[in-house]
């Protein structure tokens, strides 16, 4: 119940590649125990990908863990595609693979982005969802995108001038609009400096104190740009979804419970969300950690993540 630190790594027993809508083929995997309580992590972005630390929130002797990345995101091919690359595709997704690996109900874990998507999907499908685990609530409202792109300059102004001038300054006045034009045009040497300035920005605002590999040269500059086109794509479109139905539809998760995990400074997705959440929830915990910012990976979250899945091996059984 106290424990702190992530478990220590691991590596899948079982991955491969699903198909879905063309020309999408999705990566998975599975690991920890192959009889345990099943439970899905949902990556962020949308576009971001998993990673193998994620595997190291749950006791692999307790759960039996399934990872995958999203379309377009991560390691599922084709990498950054948008066709068919919706909020309800992805939900659809989840559902497909749940019946692919034969597994009956689970718990859903996720995480900004990844948070939306649990939402989504448990609430068109409650009785398949055993809890969710859910951390830097975002809800898909307008004002929560407009604010990404410009309320966190206030707070990150050295981050946001140099995502703003990155554009020329006849194409300031939407950065929306003219960084998803980039991040679409057919040539590198356009979309990829676009990819890696708004994945910079974003780094550089996920964390309460400075974050220095937010200012070094982006590793992966094919990541960043599935990430940033990915997340432009949602974003031109309001995340494929109506304004406020996630908070609104929250009645159908009545039974289901859950834990809301919010850092108290968190500028990606500000606190004010989780709040209305947890207000529209009943059944979920609702747990603000007072010095911490977006990251999963920031001290207090990783901890209050941790705690999370540890109690809920005593609420839940597959």
């Amino acid at each position: 119940m106290n424990r702190k630190d992530l478990f220590p790594e691991i590596e899948p027993y079982a991955q491969g590649y699903l198909a879905v809508d063309a020309p999408h083929e999705l990566y998975w995997e599975e690991s920890g125990n192959p009889a345990g309580v099943p439970v899905l992590f949902l990556h962020g972005g949308p576009g971001a990908g998993a990673m193998p630390a994620h595997r190291r929130f749950f006791d692999p002797q307790h759960y039996r863990i399934v990872i995958f990345d999203q379309r377009g995101a991560g390691r599922s091919r084709p990498a950054g595609d948008l066709t068919e690359n919706t909020t309800p595709n992805l939900v659809d997704d989840v559902e497909v693979l749940r019946r692919f690996r034969g597994i009956d109900k689970w718990l859903i874990f996720g995480g900004s982005w990844g948070s939306s998507l649990a939402l989504a999907y448990a609430e068109k499908h409650p009785e398949r969802s055993l809890g969710l685990i859910l951390r830097g609530i975002f809800l898909c409202r307008r004002d929560e995108i407009t604010w990404f792109l410009e309320g966190m300059g206030r707070i990150f102004p050295e981050a946001w001038n140099a995502f703003a001038e990155f554009l020329p300054d006849a194409e300031r006045a939407d950065l929306l609009g003219n960084y998803y034009r980039r991040l679409t045009a057919p040539d590198p040497d356009i979309h990829l400096p676009a990819g890696a300035a708004w994945s910079r920005y974003e780094s550089a605002c996920s964390t309460l104190l400075p974050n220095p590999e937010a200012s070094a040269p982006i590793g992966d500059l094919t990541k960043a740009l599935g990430l940033a086109r990915i997340e432009a794509h949602y974003f031109v479109n309001d995340c494929f979804l109506e304004e406020r139905a996630l908070l609104e539809n929250a009645h159908r998760l009545k039974g289901v419970p859950g834990v809301i995990v919010q850092g108290r400074y968190d500028m990606v997705c500000p606190i004010a969300s989780a709040a209305l959440l947890a207000a529209a929830w009943p059944d979920a915990t609702y747990v603000v950690v007072p010095d911490a910012g977006h990251s999963a990976m920031e001290p207090g979250i990783r901890t209050a993540l941790v705690q999370a899945t540890e109690r809920f091996k005593h609420r839940v059984a597959g």
